[in-house]
């Protein structure tokens, strides 16, 4: 079975990657104060989002058609979108029109989104034992 094989596969790797996004959102500055004395080389923080933004939106993107495709859940679908969505907007143009402490409430609520979303994909499969994601 490869890695991106299955339904269920995809939805836990996207969604581990949004929390991912969503702690690093997070907790990055606390990271930077408390580690200033000791490292020399900072860590540029939008450059890590952005890494990270790359592998969750194709990511969370596929497992999202592939639960609509198996499962049929708009609604699901729609609230990861949603949630991708915001993301995306968070990165390019929550600082410039809001601020740095809005940048990270969008951030973490998009991530939130589509973390939902990959849970209940999860969920719904595991209820309906659909054959599509166990293959």
């Amino acid at each position: 079975m490869k890695l991106f094989n299955t339904q269920l596969n995809t939805d836990k790797f996207a969604g581990t990657v949004s929390l991912v996004c969503a702690l690093q959102c997070l907790f990055m500055p606390s990271f930077f104060i408390a580690t200033s004395g000791l490292v020399s080389l900072s860590i540029d923080n939008e450059f890590v989002h952005s890494i990270i933004l790359f592998i969750a939106v194709p990511v969370s993107l596929f497992a999202l058609l592939l639960g609509l495709e198996n499962h049929k859940s708009k609604l699901i679908f729609l609230i990861g979108m949603l949630g991708l969505v915001v993301l995306v907007a968070a990165f390019f143009f929550a600082k410039t029109f809001f601020g740095e402490n809005e940048e990270i409430l969008f951030t973490v609520l998009g991530s939130m989104m589509v973390i939902y979303a990959h849970y209940q994909n999860h969920q719904t499969c595991k209820e309906i034992q659909c054959k599509s994601c166990h293959d």
